[in-house]
């Protein structure tokens, strides 16, 4: 039986579709894992699968009824976007002052979905029980939605859609922004449902060593083409899948011994409420360090940055020193942005304008979320180097919004290289991001941490993501929670 069919597929407007007709099926019993290059077209594919960029009449088939209903799409981009977002900005997590009292917290948002999938019944409330536990979610159901951390935030957003006991779940990219443990609960759970459930799925990946084992085909989409849907297991052997290695250690390339420190914690300790996220933490980083900062999702990594960048508001109550000067000692947040280069997802979340790529990278000049001056012409041609740098200069004059997710990160990377800094700060910086594209970005960071005076902080959940240049690291532990 046939669950989605796609016949001759070609979207109404002639801006929405791809080089050629689409065809594709997907069987009953199916799990496909839809792959690609940044910018190939695979959002375009799947958006043709829901009926986002409709097709002509009889060229989508569905095999059940409610297809709107039944057919549930999840998009786990840092891309800002939803009527929910509407009042986020880059430093209210940190602002929490400024938060209105009548802000849904997570366990209000859930118990919605819960309550809006079906009817309440002990069956449902088991599997409602279960994902909680699946994702540790209990701790942060009293937790204002707008304050998650991007993980914790993948975390919600697919469970309130699990609730909604769906026919086919698309997810574009789920794991990114997931430590280990989560990634390896996240598949168990997705095929746990493919089994047991009468549900199929379609994972959207930018990183084809995450595809799960109970993923049956796949289908790559190339150059604005869908390309042939493909046994999981003939691809993997095809494509040397089963010979690629696990992740090998980092190997040091050089050590530096410096007398400056960059950043200096002296028994640091952020308290929310009754929630401790960081706790008597001492740090330091010398001048061409270069430190892997990790821990499991929320145990306060986006939080310890936010106190390095000048975002956090509690760092003037804290024993920190920021290039050699003590926080509160007279020096502004722009005295301190205009040293450091950085990206993170919150970032990418915050970034609502829909301006030109080049305006976006210009603004890295400015240390702006958003660009309020025009660039001089000295400053594009800087910002243009590092675009070409990362492989987008074509993309000069295209409008952010217009771009894939992957593409938006290569631009918000080219952001944070273009003042060229002495610190450089990168938070989860390959989310998105295919294979080809993963290894360029870490050889640009090898490459430019080759300087003695650059000093690095590099956020990942994956250990082959780390550079070749890391000589430091540095593990949070687990949250905190709610100390009596």
């Amino acid at each position: 039986m046939k669950t989605i069919e796609l016949i001759n597929a070609m979207a109404r407007k002639p801006e929405w579709s791809m080089a050629e007709p689409v065809n594709f099926c997907l069987e009953e019993g199916e799990h496909i894992a839809i792959i690609g290059r940044n910018g190939a077209g695979k959002t375009m594919f799947v958006d043709m699968l829901t009926g986002k960029h409709p097709a002509f009449p009889d060229m989508v088939r569905y095999g059940f009824d409610e297809p709107y209903n039944k057919l549930k799409y999840i998009s786990f981009r840092d891309t800002y976007g939803g009527d929910n977002d509407r009042t986020y900005f880059l430093q209210q997590r940190w602002n929490q002052m400024e938060i209105d009292e009548e802000t849904p917290t997570v366990g209000n948002k859930l118990e919605e979905a819960y309550q809006l999938a079906g009817e309440d019944t002990p069956e449902r409330r088991a599997l409602q029980k279960h994902i909680y536990e699946i994702f540790h979610l209990e701790p942060l159901l009293d937790k204002y939605i707008i304050l998650l951390s991007s993980g914790e935030l993948r975390k919600y957003k697919l469970a309130s859609s699990l609730f909604t006991n769906p026919k086919v779940l698309i997810m574009e990219n789920p794991f990114i922004g997931l430590d280990k443990d989560t990634r390896e609960q996240l598949k168990e759970l997705l095929r746990m449902l493919a089994q047991e459930q009468e549900l199929q799925i379609i994972l959207v990946l930018a990183k084809t060593d995450e595809i799960p084992e109970f993923i049956t085909h796949i289908v790559e989409v190339k150059d604005l083409r869908v390309m042939p849907k493909v046994n999981s297991g003939k691809w993997r052997v095809e494509s040397g899948e089963f010979l690629r290695p696990s992740g090998s250690k980092n190997s040091t390339l050089y050590t530096l011994n410096s007398n400056l420190p960059i950043i200096h914690f002296n028994h640091v300790t952020i308290r929310y409420g009754a929630r401790t996220i960081l706790k008597d933490l001492d740090w330091t980083v010398m001048q061409g360090e270069h430190w892997a900062l990790s821990g499991q999702n929320g145990s306060g990594k986006s939080t310890l940055l936010s106190l390095v960048c000048a975002d956090n508001p509690q760092s003037y109550a804290c024993n920190i020193s920021l290039f050699g000067h003590k926080r509160g000692s007279g020096e502004s947040i722009w005295d301190i942005k205009k040293h450091i280069g950085y990206v993170s997802p919150e970032m990418h979340r915050s970034y609502k304008q829909n301006i030109p790529s080049i305006e976006i990278v210009a603004s890295g000049l400015k240390d702006t979320i958003g660009l309020y001056t025009r660039p001089k012409e000295d400053e594009k041609i800087q910002c243009r180097k590092w675009l070409k740098v990362f492989g987008i200069g074509n993309l000069e004059d295209r409008k952010f919004h217009e771009m894939s997710s992957g593409e938006q990160r290569l631009v918000l990377l080219a952001r944070a290289f273009v003042k060229e800094p002495d610190l450089l700060i990168l938070d989860e910086p390959l989310h998105g991001l295919d294979d080809i594209n993963r290894k360029m970005v870490k050889d640009i960071v090898d490459d430019y941490c080759k300087n003695p005076e650059v000093t690095l902080i590099y956020v990942t959940h994956y250990q082959e993501e780390l550079p070749r240049c890391i000589d430091h690291s540095i593990s949070l532990p687990s949250v905190l929670l709610c100390e009596l």
